[in-house]
């Protein structure tokens, strides 16, 4: 056998080998993302750790709200009002968001690692009253691919880059304490 054979046979190979470790990669992320439950986790400075699963959303108190696409068309948002999640995890809200409670914010994550800031006072009735939603339904059916399985939407912002798509986790921070 010649030397160029013998190269090629191995480059083949190597070529295959890294194909097949490289979908059994990507099925194995995907089964364990079909496995996985989705959840919201509410976390920092608040009494206890809340994690919702879509059931949880389900039940509790929901609103859409009509955003235009990249393209000019509507898009119907459907989820809960976060100063209701907000509220279920013990943030300061209502009589409790006045003074220091002031100075804290909520740090929304996604699973990608894109992470943007809201007050709470943004989304406290009192103050901005800002309708920001953790929505699951966008159109009347649950978000896609990455779009989900929740996404914070912002329909007042001039700039969808706060509408947080695969939203897995709001951190609350305060500042003084």
């Amino acid at each position: 056998m010649k030397p160029i054979d013998i190269i090629s046979r191995r480059l083949a190979f190597r070529i295959l080998l890294l194909g097949w470790l490289g979908a059994s990669m990507v099925s194995g992320q995907a089964s364990q993302q079909q496995t996985a439950p989705a959840t919201l986790t509410v976390s920092g400075d608040i009494p206890s750790r809340l994690t919702l699963k879509a059931e949880d959303l389900a039940k509790m108190p929901r609103e859409t709200v009509s955003v235009a696409d990249q393209d000019g068309t509507k898009v119907e948002y459907e989820g809960v009002p976060l100063r209701e999640i907000l509220k279920r995890a013990g943030a300061p809200m209502e009589k409790e968001l006045r003074g220091k409670a002031l100075a804290s914010y909520i740090l929304a994550k996604a699973h990608d690692g894109y992470q943007v800031v809201f007050t709470l006072a943004e989304v406290a009735p009192e103050f901005a009253n800002e309708p920001i939603l953790v929505a699951d339904k966008r159109d009347g059916k649950p978000l896609f691919g990455y779009q989900g399985p929740f996404r914070l939407v912002c329909p007042n912002d001039k700039a969808g880059a706060r509408s947080v798509r695969m939203l897995e986790t709001l951190e609350i921070v305060q500042l003084q304490k």
